[in-house]
């Protein structure tokens, strides 16, 4: 049942039509190309004459390899991926191939292609053609043997006749049908190597590029936390410590003023001044902590998270279970998942419990962090906080998840390399 299925499949047709249209596209291109590579390379000494024919050869193999990539789509669903853009040279006044594209490797083995799309697509159909046409042939022979001369078929020098010969011969040509429908989609299968391997990149160039792209976008958004930290920065300086010393100076300014004829009301200012002072100190120190705090370098993530859930408001558990200290920048990012995740608890969750869960993974490994909480959840990952906490794990290549259904609870984890 399989095999029948196959043998009527839109699959096995389309890929029949695909070896056909293979054939007449190597017919129409594998002249236009050599000829131009011969001219174009022959040309080449007499004053560089054979630059713009060598230059439409090049853009024509290249149009070609877009076209085909479009046709293996269409008729096969195969995606063949394309060269990165970026790394593929262009031509002066369109035709005029530069130094760089005439070492381009892509540009050379689309050449490659459209020459070998010929022997290739012609080995290709003849194989199935020859298959098809033979089944059929052996499977309506009984309904023509007798009107053949010479009495009918010969095979190996004898004569085909009688009832068995012709039911066995039906037999087997059913089979070669059968046969051919599996080998047109293995073909199609081949077809589509050959192609991928001169149409494609490299893996592990397309790893590369991919890994370009991925992080062109982390250092954006690195580039957008890192300039939002900075203006929270300014904001909590010009609206808290530096409001604050401009009150301390206006306090001690008066209290000098006063001193001459009322002491106590000077000292009752200097008192002020004092409080001033020292909110002032607070604030410094809670800004300090918020940059990157001192305890997070002296002790690590053990001793500074602890100080965190402890200032909470929502109880918290703190777990660390980290053999290996890991590098600066990746305490860093972990300090300050963990710093949003418990303010965003106290400010939105309604929680009456929470849990840190911080856990070292080999050496250098990984580190994860979980942040959990009893509330009742809907945390929004497009929010200011989550959105900035994404930045932030970005920069450092690193993974964030959450988990937040309305109702609860709500679970941020977060995975960071430490290599």
């Amino acid at each position: 049942m399989f095999l029948l299925r196959d043998l009527v499949s839109p699959r096995t047709w389309l890929a029949m039509v695909h070896h056909l249209a293979g054939l007449f596209i190597g017919f129409a291109v594998i002249f236009v190309v050599l000829f131009g590579l011969g001219f174009g390379v022959g040309l080449l000494p007499i004053a560089l004459i054979g630059l713009p024919v060598l230059g439409l050869t090049l853009w024509l193999a290249r149009w070609l390899g877009w076209a085909e990539r479009a046709r293996f789509r269409f008729l096969l669903d195969v995606q063949i991926k394309e060269w990165p853009a970026g790394t593929r040279p262009g031509f002066r006044w369109g035709v005029i191939p530069r130094l760089q594209t005439l070492k381009d490797r892509a540009s050379w083995a689309e050449v490659g292609y459209a020459v070998l799309r010929l022997p290739v697509s012609a080995a290709i159909a003849a194989i199935s053609i020859g298959l098809w046409t033979v089944g059929l042939v052996m499977l309506t022979l009984p309904l023509y043997n007798g009107s053949l001369p010479n009495g009918g078929a010969h095979f190996g020098g004898a004569l085909i006749r009688g009832d068995v010969a012709l039911l066995i011969s039906a037999a087997a040509g059913c089979a070669v049908l059968l046969a051919a429908a599996q080998v047109t989609r293995v073909l199609a299968v081949a077809d589509t190597a050959v192609a991928r391997s001169l149409l494609a990149p490299p893996a592990d160039l397309a790893g590369l590029t991919a890994r370009v792209s991925e992080l062109e976008v982390s250092r954006e958004r690195v580039i957008d936390a890192a300039e939002a930290e900075r203006r929270r920065i300014e904001r909590d300086l010009h609206d808290g410590a530096q409001q604050r010393l401009v009150a301390l100076a206006m306090e001690l300014g008066r209290a000098r003023a006063k001193f001459g004829d009322d002491v106590d009301g000077a000292m009752e200012l200097v008192d002020q001044a004092h409080a001033q002072a020292k909110a002032a100190l607070t604030e410094l120190r809670n800004l300090v902590r918020g940059v990157h705090p001192p305890v997070l370098t002296e002790r690590g993530l053990d001793a500074a998270l602890s100080g965190l859930a402890a200032l909470c408001p929502v109880p918290a558990d703190v777990h660390v279970d980290v053999p290996v200290r890991p590098k600066a920048t990746v305490e860093a990012v972990a300090y300050f998942v963990v710093a949003e995740a418990l303010t965003n608890i106290a400010k939105h969750s309604r929680a009456s419990h929470a849990s840190v869960v911080v856990e070292g993974h080999g050496y250098p490994g990984t580190l994860t962090v979980m942040v959990s909480d009893d509330g009742i959840g809907g945390a929004d990952p497009a929010g200011a906080g989550l959105a900035g906490l994404a930045d932030r794990v970005s920069g450092a290549d690193g993974q964030l998840t959450i988990e937040s259904p309305q109702g609860g609870p709500t679970i941020i984890a977060v995975m960071l390399p430490c290599g």
